[in-house]
């Protein structure tokens, strides 16, 4: 039996290197995810399915073995933590993976120091709590235009479609300084990025467009700067950064801050319409949403997985050995409901004391514009329940259809029925 298993994983090892010329597998050729690495996406509802978010006894498991290398899952809270934050056994850079596709690859989340210290010191200024608490005016005002617009299409809208993506969309646009001429087409480009169904060529396809546009506007900028985030890094560093770095930057950003708080808007909506408990603490106390926010972003963890990590040497992994080359991914859904942080953490309850979580990563990847979104859902869900305390599910939740192939976990649409409107949208 070992000599048979032995011929297979040789014979494996050369139909890899064959098709890849002795180099590591190109993933942008991938016509389709294979079943076994979307295991960790699948999601009844809200929650993880169940038998996959269990971590004990194995918070760090095999999930496949595929391209000549090992996949490894880990689910549990502290070994998610502990890999996220070990930049000296792996590597972010997935561009050796990825083939001609890896020449456009840029951003924090697939560099490596000290090239990643230098890019994320150029976003750092632009994430501070006072420039963030500069927007916030904006941000309102921008919430507000779209509660609005609501009120003017209702009884029933989709609160997708006219509320949880046009807020973090224009907040973003806002944020790089994009011209409103430019933001439709830029709109247009970004709704493929996170969807794996349709494998790597489409996933880095999508990129490479987006990427494209932000490249056009950054050279746009350095001609004229803008006040935005672009203007503001070419101003301050002219020559010293280039035009792709300043596009990467800008679409680390966009892929932060859009998808992602978009869908904690329309999901966490989903969380306080199905119980009028929790609708009812964000209407009626102001000091309830820092709690609420933080006990969404626990429960919901969006962001399903972290950016792959891979192993740059062999490695002792809470007594799994992981292989120099091995491909480590760390499920943060999971971790976020690992029960030995807490109890009852497949529970909503904002009542509970604060519990740590990784829905915004942790380490030195953790996302820059974290703070930024909690400033927009801390904005948001106050405004939208105040303006619309009526307002209900307009469909049976079974109706629903969620993207459960998705990195960004999400929900299609989400059509509410409005109700009675106070009728101002400006809340204090």
């Amino acid at each position: 039996m070992m000599g048979l298993a032995d011929a297979r994983t040789r014979m494996t090892r050369r139909l890899v290197a064959r098709a890849t010329g002795g180099g590591p597998v190109d993933l942008s050729t991938l016509e389709a995810v294979p079943r076994r690495l979307l295991r960790p996406l699948r999601r009844t509802g809200l929650d993880p399915v169940p038998r996959l978010g269990r971590t004990a006894p194995e918070p760090v498991h095999r999930l496949a073995h595929m391209f000549g290398m090992n996949i490894w899952l880990v689910s549990g809270h502290a070994e998610a933590k502990a890999v996220l934050a070990d930049q000296a056994s792996f590597s972010n850079d997935i561009r050796p993976y990825v083939g001609l596709a890896g020449s456009r690859v840029a951003g924090l989340g697939f560099t490596d120091p000290p090239e990643h210290t230098r890019l994320r010191s150029l976003l750092t200024p632009e994430f501070t709590m006072r420039r963030i608490e500069r927007l916030a005016p904006r941000v309102a005002a921008i919430v507000d235009d779209q509660l609005d617009a609501m009120a003017a299409d209702g009884p029933v809208v989709d609160l997708v479609e006219r509320f949880a993506f046009p807020v973090p969309f224009l907040v973003i646009c806002e944020l790089l300084g994009l011209p409103a001429e430019d933001r439709e087409r830029f709109r247009a480009l970004s709704h493929a990025r996170f969807d794996v169904t349709s494998g790597g060529s489409g996933a880095f396809g999508a990129i490479s467009e987006s990427q494209e546009f932000l490249l056009e506007a950054t050279r746009r900028q350095r001609r004229e700067p803008g006040d935005g985030l672009l203007g503001r890094v070419i101003a301050a560093l002219g020559d010293d950064v280039s035009d792709e770095e300043i596009a990467g930057l800008a679409d680390g950003v966009f892929t932060g801050g859009y998808e992602t708080t978009a869908s904690m808007l329309a999901l966490g909506s989903l969380v306080l319409l199905r119980d009028r408990q929790h609708f009812d603490l964000v209407r009626d106390d102001d000091g309830a949403i820092d709690r609420v926010v933080e006990e969404m972003l626990r429960y919901l963890t969006v962001v399903q997985i972290a950016f792959p990590r891979f192993a740059k040497t062999d490695v002792d992994l809470f007594g799994q050995r992981i292989a120099k080359g091995d491909v480590v991914i760390a499920a943060l859904s999971r971790a976020d409901r690992d029960s030995r942080v807490g109890p009852d953490l497949d529970t909503f309850d904002p009542h509970r004391p604060p519990s740590p979580h990784v829905a915004f990563g942790h380490g030195f990847h953790r996302c820059v514009g974290a703070e930024l979104a909690r400033l927009e859902l801390r904005t948001a869900f106050p405004r939208l329940v105040r303006r619309f305390p009526e307002m209900a599910l307009a469909v049976e939740p079974s109706d629903l259809r969620f993207r459960d192939q998705s990195i960004v976990y999400a929900v299609d649409s989400l059509p509410v029925q409005l109700g009675r409107s106070p009728g101002t949208s400006r809340v204090s």
